[in-house]
């Protein structure tokens, strides 16, 4: 299995996100934003936190226009897979690979600590889990609070495209929505960080269940 990692100027998650993938069992490459276009064989692609060009504009506004993005939304109208943590989640809402808007934290406040989630949505990203499962990651953000109109959020309600949400809202998200999911359920957008919650050394490995079932799903599928 092969997965790229997207690196903008100011991502800061790119290497943990490649050693989350690696420990799974991909073969990782690190793709720069100014390149054109992906590697052949990939398999996944995933879209780091961090503060992609100093936050200006909007979180991810500007990175949604880097040259290797065309690249990656055709990849993922294509049928192929994609995650976003964080500004990765940022970013695809600004591409349209998934609808919605990130907006300043409720309280005004850069978060970091680790909170709780509720696993809901089915897909390769969340099969590893039990639906209805608490699980605990860490966030860092100061723009995650995920919001729509109302249309929008009944129809990923209705699709079972909230693939988590927060058991104790830390930044005002619309109904406690931590990360969606495309029609498809192959592109993930989500604000926790679970690559760094990978390994022993993190003190909770509950995001490394995320990356080890990506493995087995693709090589099934």
């Amino acid at each position: 299995m092969k997965a790229a990692v997207i690196v903008f100027p100011g991502s800061n998650c790119d290497r943990d996100m490649a050693v989350a993938f690696e420990q799974a069992g991909f073969d990782v490459e690190m793709v720069w934003h100014k390149d054109t276009s992906l590697p052949t064989g990939i398999d996944m692609v995933g879209v780091p936190g961090g503060f992609s060009f100093g936050d200006y504009l909007r979180c991810g506004a500007i990175a949604a226009n880097a040259p290797i993005v065309k690249d990656v939304k055709a990849f993922a109208d294509m049928g192929g897979y994609v995650l976003g943590v964080c500004n990765g989640f940022q970013v695809l809402t600004e591409t349209g690979l998934l609808p919605g808007a990130l907006l300043r934290n409720a309280e005004l406040k850069y978060i970091c600590r680790t909170i709780g989630l509720k696993v809901e949505g089915e897909s390769v990203f969340t099969d590893s889990y039990s639906k209805g499962e608490e699980i605990a990651l860490p966030i860092a953000h100061h723009d995650g609070n995920y919001h729509a109109d109302d249309t929008t959020l009944d129809m990923l309600e209705a699709e079972g495209r909230v693939a988590f949400r927060y058991t104790n809202n830390p930044n005002g998200s619309a109904r406690d929505i931590a990360g969606i999911l495309s029609g498809n359920r192959r592109v993930l957008g989500m604000m926790p960080h679970p690559e760094r919650a990978s390994e022993a050394a993190h003190g909770n490995e509950d995001g490394a269940r995320l990356f080890a079932n990506l493995t087995s799903q693709l090589v099934n599928a």
